[in-house]
């Protein structure tokens, strides 16, 4: 599906009755070829709109999924970009395109997700959390590492001045944000920066409002009939909820407009940059 070097139905399938961990697992290699990865026109964007509020030394991506988030620390942080996620297989995916963009002769090389190369094994599901290699420098920006463990439960201690988020929010269940928020706060310096795109919400007289809810409803009755629940919400991040969550953390919050996305017909913008700060005095 998507395109010739996508997972075909069947491979979606069989994730997608596969627990969360599992099913990225098993998609890993062929992620990048699908649309569920982060446009680079919204990571442009969002980069463009981070910039004017670093420098940054230390930057983090909170599932950071084959790290397309990177791209992003990787232009706004001097020093560290560290990638988390609790499944090996896309941190082997990750891991694996940054080295050969690192390896590269163009020292401006990005990595290329087309060009990715496949992990050369299976990851191991029952893996402890830990670094998933040393870090990649590459001749310019800053040093690459990434780490397996859970966004709940993560194992840093406060040195990052910024943290990202891109595209994975509907894993978790609203009840489980809170925490989610709380181990962001942990992961910052004081006055760091945990910063996330929100899309503006579709209105009920557009066709992605009722798919939306219609895979919203289609999840639930999967996730009542069958085990392991795999968790994937799309309407379940609403942007009030999301601004009180992470008051009760300690941040203090901002919303960026991201004009160069696009506005609604009411002159709204399509997508705003969250940008909650730790306080510095804490």
């Amino acid at each position: 599906m998507f395109t010739e070097q996508g997972p075909t139905l069947r491979e979606l399938a069989v994730q997608a009755l596969s627990s969360i961990e599992h099913g990225y697992d098993l998609l890993a290699p062929k992620f990048d070829r699908t649309p569920f990865r982060t446009s680079d026109r919204l990571l442009d964007s969002v980069a463009g709109a981070l910039r004017p509020l670093g420098p940054f030394a230390a930057g983090l991506d909170i599932c950071c999924g084959t790290g397309a988030g990177m791209d992003v620390l990787r232009q706004v942080c001097r020093e560290q970009a560290v990638g988390v996620d609790f499944s090996a297989g896309m941190l082997a995916a990750a891991a694996s395109r940054y080295a050969a963009a690192a390896a590269s002769p163009d020292p401006a090389a990005s990595p290329d997700p087309a060009a990715s190369p496949e992990p050369d094994a299976s990851p191991d599901p029952d893996a402890p959390a830990a670094p998933a290699g040393p870090p990649v420098v590459g001749r310019r920006g800053p040093a690459v590492s990434w780490v397996r463990a859970d966004a709940r439960a993560l194992p840093f201690a406060p040195t990052f001045d910024l943290a990202v988020s891109f595209g994975a929010f509907g894993h978790f269940l609203p009840r489980e944000r809170p925490l989610l928020f709380t181990q962001a706060y942990a992961a910052l310096r004081p006055g760091g920066c945990f910063a996330f795109p929100v899309m503006a919400p579709p209105g009920p007289n557009s066709l992605l409002y009722w798919t939306l809810l219609g895979f919203d409803a289609t999840m639930r009755i999967r996730n009542a009939l069958w085990r392991p629940r795999f968790v994937m919400y799309y309407r379940t991040f609403p942007l009030s909820a999301v601004l009180e969550d992470l008051g009760r953390a300690g941040f203090t919050v901002e919303l960026f407009p991201l004009t160069d996305l696009g506005r609604l017909p009411d002159g709204s913008p399509r997508a705003r940059l969250v940008v909650a700060r730790k306080p510095r005095d804490v």
